[in-house]
């Protein structure tokens, strides 16, 4: 008999627009025309929510996270029915944590306080760097001077639980001056960081035109030298490229333990547990935003016009998409969760567990689903022996 639970359940919230699309950037976003669709998506997201709100199964929302995209683009007003339309369809749990992901630019600066009073509690700004050098290879719209004013900004909007968005490893980019972004976002004394290294997508500008990006051994030291000086802030690190001093992110962390979550908006991806039917499946939205402009509705699990695509996790498949997510917790998991989220025994991990245990790349599979510090290293083989 399987021992599969339904999860806690969040929601991810697709804004597809951009001013311009970065060449490092392989998420679906669109160059926005002079004028947004604006209440014409937002009618459509209250459209594919509605159409979802069987596979909540009862469950309120823990957390919501708008994507993109630049979601800061949209008004406040926009952004406020949004909130409202999904706790009318599904409902808030109480201390739900709402974050918006925002860009620098003076535009999405100037509506902070706005999306303060609209419900967000969580703002995550895209800084990406503070070097002007860095921000224009990366093809950023944003300088320095106005990274250094939105976190100012943010604060005086009110939001007291802010992410910093860093990359690093950049094009031409020194020990030195990875060390001082990171150290500039520090002096802010954001609740939390992201800090992580860039990398080559394909169907990206990047990936047909390479930059020069800083050798092996700089990326080495940025990463060492980058980890204590976090540590040494204050910033306690709980997932691979996450950083806390204040509160975890919320939304974050039910992805990484294999939580569900619905995504509603052009090309939005969700994850969701069918404990009686012992079925997990993923979902996922038409992804141009005029195609999704265009579904239409329907009611219903299966019957959304949104959906381009579904497909089941099967039972086989499942202790590697389980550990895709936990193993990038520093902490790993308790072993009743890998139960829980899977309904497979603990013994499905073996006999790979046993071994990857005896190089001392993992934890003992008894006490806790997790890495050791050399396992965190050498993540990508450890993931690859489930694969």
């Amino acid at each position: 008999m399987s021992s599969l639970q339904i999860p806690p359940l969040s929601l991810y919230i697709h804004i597809p627009w951009c001013v311009r699309k970065c060449p490092y950037c392989d998420f679906n976003s669109h160059q926005a025309a002079a004028e947004l669709p604006e209440a014409e998506y937002v009618a459509a997201l209250a459209q594919d929510l509605s159409a979802d709100a069987e596979l909540a199964q009862g469950r309120k929302l823990g957390s919501i996270f708008f994507g993109g995209g630049t979601p800061s683009l949209f008004s406040a007003q926009a952004i406020g029915q949004i909130l409202q339309d999904a706790e009318s369809i599904i409902g808030f749990e109480s201390g739900i944590e709402i974050t918006l992901e925002a860009n620098p630019g003076t535009f999405e600066q100037a509506k902070f306080t706005d999306f303060r009073r609209a419900g967000v509690n969580r703002l995550s700004i895209g800084i990406q760097s503070f070097a002007d050098a860095q921000l224009k290879a990366l093809g950023r719209i944003h300088d320095s001077a106005a990274a250094h004013r939105a976190v100012a900004t943010a604060r005086r909007a009110g939001f007291n639980n802010i992410n910093l968005d860093l990359m690093h490893g950049l094009p031409d980019q020194s020990r030195a001056a990875g060390l001082e972004d990171l150290r500039t976002a520090i002096d802010f004394a954001p609740e939390h960081i992201s800090w992580y290294q860039l990398t080559i997508e394909p169907n990206t500008v990047f990936y047909s035109q390479p930059p020069q990006l800083p050798e092996e051994d700089t990326l080495a030291d940025i990463q060492d030298d980058g980890h204590d000086l976090l540590q040494a802030a204050g910033y306690k690190r709980y997932e691979v490229s996450a950083y806390a001093s204040g509160p975890q992110a919320k939304h974050n962390i039910n992805y990484w333990q294999f939580g569900d979550y619905l995504g509603i908006g052009a090309g939005a991806h969700g994850k969701i547990t069918l404990a009686e039917e012992d079925t997990i499946i993923r979902q996922w939205k038409t992804r141009q935003p005029d195609r999704y402009l265009q579904a239409g509705t329907g009611p219903g699990r299966f019957t959304n016009p949104a959906i381009a695509g579904r497909e089941t996790i099967d039972p086989d498949a499942r202790p590697l998409e389980f550990l895709l997510n936990a193993l990038r917790l520093l902490e790993g998991c308790e072993p009743s969760l890998y139960q829980q989220r899977t309904g497979l025994k603990l013994s499905s991990l073996h006999p790979q567990w046993q071994r990857l245990h005896t190089r001392g790349l993992v934890t003992s599979l008894e006490e806790r689903i997790g890495t050791t510090n050399l396992g965190l290293r050498f993540l990508n083989e450890v993931l690859g022996c489930y694969s």
